[in-house]
This record gives C-alpha cells, sequence and structure tokens, in this order.
C-alpha cells in the first residue's frame, strides 16, 4: 500500500484559467513533490490521492501525478515518497493544490474507520507557495502531512480528516534529527524558533527516533514532553543550518 499526506486550507479570489497542458516547452522548469508525514498515534492514516495541481500566472495545471492510497504512517522521520515529476512553465507558483478520492480511511485499535473530508476537496486542498519558478531550475518541494493533528474525533465515535499541511523546500530550510531513550517515554517535541514559530512531532513508537523538516536557519529551543512517569526537558540555542540536518546525542529521560 502506498502512502501519503498532504494539504492545508485558505481559499484565495483567483480568477482561474481552466486546467490545461502547456504547450510552449521552450520555457520551463521540472518540479517534484514529495510527501512525508510526522508521526501519530494512529495505526494508519491512508490518503487517497487523486492529483495535484499547481496554479502559475493565475492558470490552473494539472501535473502527472502518482495517483494511489497512501499510508503517511509509511513516511515518518525523514521517509517520504514521490508523488510528482513533471515540468512546468516559469513565472508565479502561487498554489498548490492536492484534490483527494473518497477512500481516506484511519486505523485505530485494528478497527478501520472511514474519514469525512472537507467539501473543499473536489476542487482540491489548497497550499500557498507564492514563488518565482525560473527556467532551467528543478523545484523539490516536501509536502509535511501532520497527520496527529489531521485527525478529530467526534463526539458520536467518528472521525474526521482536518488536514494540517506544511510544503517546504529542503534547499533553503534545515532539519533537526536524534533519538530519545527510552523509547516508552514518547515525548511531545515542540520546536520553538527566533520568531516563536513552533514545529510539533512525536518519535517514533518503535525506534525512539525524531525528526524535524522544514526550519529556517537558526536557533531552536527543544522543549520535550514525555508521559507523565518522566520529566520535562528543554534543549536551547540548537542551531539549524539551510540545507544542512543537525544531528543531535541520544536524549535519555530518567
Amino acid at each position: 500500500m502506498k502512502t501519503n499526506k498532504i494539504l492545508l486550507l485558505v481559499l484565495l479570489p483567483f480568477i482561474l484559467a481552466a486546467c490545461n497542458k502547456f504547450d510552449n516547452t521552450s520555457d520551463t522548469a521540472k518540479i517534484r513533490f514529495l510527501l512525508t508525514d510526522a508521526p501519530g498515534y494512529f495505526q494508519e492514516v491512508n490518503i487517497d490521492v487523486l492529483s495535484i495541481k499547481v496554479i502559475i500566472n493565475d492558470s490552473i495545471y494539472e501535473l502527472e501525478t502518482n495517483q494511489g492510497i497512501y499510508n503517511l504512517l509509511e513516511f515518518v522521520n525523514g521517509k517520504d515518497t514521490v508523488l510528482v515529476t513533471d515540468e512546468i512553465p516559469s513565472g508565479m507558483l502561487s498554489q498548490i493544490r492536492l484534490v483527494l478520492g473518497e477512500n481516506n480511511t484511519v486505523m485505530v485499535d485494528s478497527v478501520v474507520y472511514n474519514l469525512k473530508t472537507p467539501s473543499a476537496q473536489q476542487s482540491g486542498l489548497k497550499l500557498l507557495v507564492n514563488t518565482e519558478i525560473f527556467n532551467g531550475i528543478t523545484y523539490t518541494y516536501i509536502i509535511d502531512f501532520d497527520a496527529a493533528k489531521s485527525i478529530v474525533k467526534t463526539g458520536n465515535g467518528k472521525y474526521i480528516l482536518k488536514p494540517v499541511i506544511r510544503v517546504f523546500t529542503e534547499a533553503v530550510t534545515g532539519s533537526i534529527k536524534g533519538v530519545v531513550q527510552p523509547v516508552i517515554a514518547r515525548p511531545t517535541i515542540l520546536a520553538i524558533g527566533p520568531s516563536d514559530d513552533t514545529t510539533a512531532v512525536f518519535t517514533d513508537t518503535i525506534t525512539g527516533q525524531y525528526m524535524i523538516r522544514g526550519l529556517a536557519a537558526g536557533l531552536y529551543d527543544l522543549k520535550f514532553h514525555p508521559d507523565t512517569a518522566f520529566k520535562d526537558t528543554t534543549l536551547l540555542d540548537v542551531e539549524v543550518f539551510a540545507g544542512q540536518t543537525t544531528v543531535l546525542d541520544t536524549l535519555r529521560f530518567e
């Protein structure tokens, strides 16, 4: 089974051309979209990906997409999968749209539940980018789907998909990775940046590994909030460099 994740919100007041494939191949760039996930406390989160579209110069282009049902939890702690490798015209890339099908599910305690998805899925879940695309350059974007925050349980025992997603390129962002022991501590990890921007992840439930991707260069405070049997821990001034991964020593909870 494949896995995927991605998306977010915000409708923009665009007057858009109909979906099309451009004919002029002399003024193009290459683009790749990879799917990754922040770990969550589910057995599976399966997302039905139909297509990815981009809005460039106020026109919509549907890209060659690896359609399928992706289990997001297969792509955690630095793992990802390729959703798109295609060419696009140069110009202003304002928005990415992820179009989902109806076969979205979550597995909890070995029981599979259908995920009710937003009505916006017909036109595509919208991610804002606003980046200039230049001729002859290859652009790789990471679609980071936060499964833990995106699945909401309702009062009647059903589950709703409310996608929480970041999109970033690793050429201009950095990462932090490490390991927590013992694994049963299972902390929530908050990376708090220079402008108090906060990114949250969980550790892998088997290995204790974690990886926080898509961070702007700078100093970060990492706050570890484990299960109540262990004490909270904070690491101050962890430095992140663009295009690099900062590897931390194993953190051991008492």
